[in-house]
């Protein structure tokens, strides 16, 4: 979870003008911060899923989604600091569904899982 918080920091260090989005896709920034996003929340679900889950999982979400947009928050106030880049709530929007997306799909994923696991006549 924290080294691919290092690796946005990162990203988000880099002036605006050595990023090269394709022009042609419109929106594509929005979905690559909402895959960006996904992903961070899915590093945040397997960090404390053992810690917080116990059939709580609704715990679980806020604790993660929360933890994504504090983090959006503080990479685009950073952003707002670097040459050719500037903060957008569009942004941060994109991050928190990005997290809430992934957020359901985990729990989806879990839920198929242990339906699966106990068995076929079950």
């Amino acid at each position: 979870m924290l080294i691919f918080m290092g690796a946005i920091f990162l990203l988000s260090h880099q002036p605006g003008d050595s990023l090269h989005m394709p022009s042609f896709i419109p929106g594509f920034d929005k979905v690559a911060h909402m895959i960006v996003y996904g992903v961070l929340a899915t590093t945040i679900l397997y960090a404390f899923e053992p810690a917080i889950n116990n059939g709580r999982t609704s715990v679980l979400f806020l604790v993660t989604v929360t933890i994504c947009i504090l983090y959006g928050i503080g990479d685009e106030f950073h952003q707002s600091f670097i040459s050719g880049r500037f903060a957008s709530a569009a942004d941060l929007v994109a991050d928190t569904l990005g997290a809430v997306a992934a957020c359901f799909a985990w729990f989806f994923w879990k839920r198929k899982k242990i339906s699966t696991s106990q068995g076929f006549f079950q």
